[in-house]
């Protein structure tokens, strides 16, 4: 069986989480941190679908091996839809979450449709392009202020109306439990075999066939 895949993050929590999620299974996680300089990806996309694929191919071109990368983000329906594939730049390039949050507040001053969506795809892809996508939504509300200290990004301001309570006034485990990543790798982890068979089966495809040498054989070519 083809036991090594790449995860397309340097995120230690990441990698963390996901290696947790797979100690059950036969196979090998590695991060990007575990290789040389890579050339970086331009996640230009216009969907999270479009920038995991992207990313997940990507890497596995580079690398050789199959490569798993996900794209997540928070849509809110008064805004169109906005930040999406831009929230972890939402307030510029540099952004951090205090400022993608404050620019998210400054966006809802006024709007009493305060829906919103968070968002995960998880593409699986091996180097000559095809690949599996997971994808997960949580739903929820946007909040006038920050409530709790626990999470990150938009957590604070996204209010969990079956919990009464925003994603960072939650424990990690609970939100494993509801969020738009948990439901994703809960999915995943429910056919990993079947994951794991079809990177098998797609690698052993892309492997150049061998030689056929056996017309040669008895050949004298000591002349």
């Amino acid at each position: 069986m083809f036991n090594l895949v790449v995860l397309a993050t340097t995120n230690k929590n990441k990698v963390k989480e996901f290696k947790r999620f797979t100690a059950n299974f036969p196979v090998e996680v590695k991060s990007l941190s575990d290789f040389g300089p890579l050339p970086p990806v331009i996640e230009d996309g216009l969907t999270f679908d479009a920038n995991a694929y992207k990313k997940a191919l990507h890497y596995a071109k580079i690398l050789g091996l199959p490569a798993i990368a996900d794209d997540s983000g928070l849509a809110v329906e008064a805004l169109n839809g906005a930040p999406g594939v831009y929230s972890a730049r939402y307030a510029g390039e540099k952004a951090s979450d205090a400022d993608n949050c404050a620019k998210l507040l400054g966006e809802m001053s006024g709007k009493t449709n305060r829906k919103a969506s968070f968002f995960c795809v998880l593409s699986i892809a091996v180097p000559s392009g095809p690949a599996l996508t997971y994808e997960a939504s949580c739903e929820g509300s946007i909040l006038e202020s920050a409530r709790g200290k626990n999470g990150f990004g938009y957590d604070p301001l996204f209010f969990f109306e079956p919990l009464g309570k925003t994603f960072a006034e939650i424990t990690i485990d609970q939100k494993n439990k509801v969020s738009h990543r948990g439901k994703v790798l809960a999915e995943l982890s429910s056919e990993f075999d079947k994951v794991l068979k079809w990177i098998e089966t797609r690698m052993l495809e892309e492997m150049p066939e061998q030689p056929d040498h056996r017309e040669f054989e008895g050949n004298d070519m000591s002349d």
